[in-house]
């Protein structure tokens, strides 16, 4: 937590008096406390699992939550102590900052339109009210677009600016944090949250807790996430070698892969095995589903012909199944019962990571990867997205339900493009997809 505006000396008279020093201490247990009890752990342990930074943010959380209480029966409050006590020490402008801060309500933002090293506009996800933009130096250095983010925001003369204690919120930990506040406010499922400020202040410790209990575990547990196709298949390499029988020639398997529907010619000795019908999703939630079209079509797998055989390479056990068979009926007569060998998904990664690259110049990479982007991007805009209830985004963003999956979908694959630091795909624009769908003017 940044130590500035009058901050400093208002933690040091906490520090000094012996009864706020417990209330900061009950405060923090209320912040930090469910957390620790539940994964067995103590406060000085969350600096070798979280990193150093993250215990004083978490104090700071609680800190800037004990700003805002009274005690006494509404009569103390710690800023209007301290400033009643010690505010000559200060100046008007830190005078008012702490004014601010006490009365300021935490919240879960949305971060757009960044401006490195200067500002970003916050949207408030917890009431309805008008995006405002911040005076901001080092967060948005690391911040990205549609980023979410729990802190207060402080008025500071015609400005507005953030407390101290920030914590960066992924989409399990604000869904942790949407369920807590609707069943500690008694809401329903499908009502909109509208919250007011002293709602927000009361559900202070919800915040951290909602964090810790999203962040913990993978530290703790840290598994990679489920691969699969697009079809939900677990991620698995086949490949397939069908041995040519006594005579046959090359020529004699091209001849009769070139009258195969579902084959589409990549060169001379090489096949796309595509299918029209878009792939029906029924993976596990969360995973990374792998998913390749060529000429608007989904590809199954890729067809070879090497010396003497027919190499045929599928990503799961279901399409080596599946691909078998196809090619037996095909080219029966033509060749052999396939031999197969299979590498897990983690293995081939590994394997990846241990092979040494030629490195490709930065234009060109990025050129490659943008046109690459574009293709794949435009044809989505004509497929059935399982996060838009199977419906393509065109379709979907016609109605306002749909229209508000897909402002959810668009901003979600621009947020996880944007977190590749140094890859292409950090730099990709994707103002034309918002344009030609019509939602140019929600990118705020």
């Amino acid at each position: 937590m940044a130590i500035a505006n009058g901050v400093d000396g208002l933690i040091g008279f906490i520090r000094r008096n012996d009864v706020w020093q417990q209330r900061m201490l009950d405060v923090l247990a209320e912040h930090i406390g469910p957390a620790l009890e539940e994964f067995d752990l103590d406060f000085e342990d969350l600096s070798e699992l979280l990193g150093e930074t993250w215990p004083m943010t978490l104090w700071g959380c609680a800190f800037e939550d004990l700003l805002a209480r009274t005690f006494d029966y509404g009569k103390a409050n710690v800023v209007d102590l301290y400033l009643e006590q010690r505010g000559w020490a200060e100046g008007a402008t830190d005078r008012k900052y702490l004014a601010g801060l006490r009365s300021a309500a935490p919240s879960l933002f949305e971060v757009s339109q960044i401006v490195p090293g200067k500002s970003m506009v916050v949207r408030d996800l917890l009431s309805v009210s008008d995006p405002v933009t911040v005076r901001e130096k080092s967060a948005t250095r690391s911040l990205k677009p549609w980023d979410r983010i729990a802190v207060r925001v402080v008025k500071q003369g015609d400005d507005y600016v953030i407390s101290g204690a920030l914590l960066q919120f992924s989409s399990e930990a604000t869904e942790l944090l949407l369920d807590g506040l609707r069943h500690t406010l008694e809401l329903g499922p499908r009502q909109t949250l509208n919250l007011t400020e002293d709602q927000k202040r009361g559900c202070a410790p919800l915040f951290a807790n909602a964090w810790l209990f999203a962040e913990l575990p993978k530290v703790l547990a840290p598994e990679l996430p489920t691969l699969t196709n697009n079809n939900g298949d677990p991620l698995e390499f086949h490949d397939l070698r069908f041995p040519f029988a006594a005579g046959v020639l090359q020529k004699d398997v091209k001849s009769r892969l070139a009258r195969h529907p579902e084959l589409l010619t990549d060169g001379q000795k090489a096949w796309s095995w595509v299918t029209p019908e878009p792939a029906t999703y029924g993976g596990p939630k969360g995973a990374l589903a792998m998913h390749t079209t060529k000429a608007g079509q989904t590809v199954l797998g890729y067809l070879e012909l090497k010396g003497k055989a027919l190499i045929l390479s599928v990503n799961s056990a279901e399409r080596a199944v599946t691909g078998r068979k196809m090619l037996m009926s095909a080219l029966d007569g033509l060749v052999k019962a396939p031999l197969t060998s299979i590498q897990t998904a983690e293995k081939a990664m590994a394997e990846h990571q241990e092979i040494p690259s030629d490195e490709v110049p930065p234009d060109i990479a990025r050129q490659i990867t943008h046109e690459t982007l574009n293709r794949h991007y435009r044809e989505t805009l004509d497929k059935p997205v399982p996060a838009l209830a199977d419906k393509t985004p065109r379709q979907a963003v016609r109605g306002a339900a749909g229209r508000k999956k897909v402002i959810a979908w668009l901003k979600h694959i621009e947020n996880a493009s944007a977190r590749q630091p140094g890859s292409p795909m950090a730099e990709y624009d994707f103002r034309w997809m918002w344009e030609e769908l019509g939602l140019l003017d929600e990118r705020v």
